[in-house]
């Protein structure tokens, strides 16, 4: 089974870089725990299942000085067509410096209950400005993957900062650790207009996002390298300018699934920088 980016989340869900010193200071990214209902929007045919349903559950907290905290799980039921259905479980637990430089990451799947995958390891950016990565599971291994490459909550803050900028377009290479901790994405980004518009979920309707700017967003992941002109998977979401995301649809090709946000908690902001 197909899993959601644990980027995204965050996500899709690092302070922005290349600020320029005169302009405005970037608003924090909000802690906040964000749990989401999947279900089943479109399927492709045979290929596609005949129903799907899920849960997404996000924990996001930290700041810019000590560096950001991310849990994210992901349950999914999917019933192929004549066929019982299969039962995948996602979770990830990741820490990114500040100052998107230093990345630790841990992935575990099971399907039907039973163990399937656990990732383990750690990426950071050398004095040169390439990626090295060392992963501990599956198996040891040291793995370079050249220059120019974002971790999960510094693309989110690309992308925060390109639509604040009035861009309309981003690309960038990610790397999250998944896959089995070697795959790079190349990814694009269309962020559409801005909304401030009141939003139909009663749990977003809370002052914390009530004058708080938010894009549409779809957001492409191809396997990085030529030859790869289909995107993976892609997502697309309502992205608030504080990194809180609502509206999502999980395109996997043969099927698409719909998120909708059902509760939002606001969990403890971290010390300002300049406190201990």
């Amino acid at each position: 089974m197909t899993k959601l980016p644990f980027l995204v989340v965050p996500l899709m869900f690092a302070a922005l870089a290349g600020a320029e010193a005169a302009a405005p200071a970037p608003m924090p990214l909000l802690a906040h725990r964000a749990v989401y209902d999947l279900k089943l929007d479109s399927a492709s045919g045979d290929s596609g299942p005949e129903s799907a349903r899920g849960r997404i559950v996000y924990d996001f907290s930290g700041s810019a000085c000590e560096g950001y905290v991310s849990n994210f799980r992901q349950i999914n039921e999917v019933t192929p067509h004549d066929a019982s259905a299969n039962l995948s479980d996602v979770s990830t637990q990741t820490f990114e410096g500040g100052n998107g430089k230093t990345y630790q990451f841990r992935v575990q799947s099971m399907m039907n209950e039973k163990a399937r995958e656990k990732i383990d390891g750690s990426a950071e950016v050398t004095g040169d400005g390439s990626i090295k990565v060392k992963l501990r599971q599956p198996k040891p291994e040291d793995i370079d993957l050249g220059k120019d490459v974002l971790f999960p909550t510094a693309h989110i803050s690309r992308i925060i900062d390109a639509a604040k900028a009035g861009q309309k377009t981003l690309s960038a290479r990610v790397y999250d650790g998944s896959e089995p901790g070697r795959k790079m994405f190349d990814t694009l980004t269309v962020i559409g207009p801005v909304k401030m518009s009141k939003p139909s979920e009663e749990v977003a309707r809370i002052p914390q996002l009530e004058s708080v700017r938010r894009w549409p967003v779809t957001i492409s992941y191809f396997a990085s390298g030529p030859g790869h002109d289909t995107p993976d998977y892609t997502l697309a979401f309502d992205l608030y300018e504080n990194g809180v995301s609502r509206k999502l649809k999980l395109d996997y090709g043969t099927f698409v699934l719909d998120g909708t946000l059902v509760k939002l908690t606001l969990l403890p902001k971290s010390a300002p920088c300049n406190q201990p």
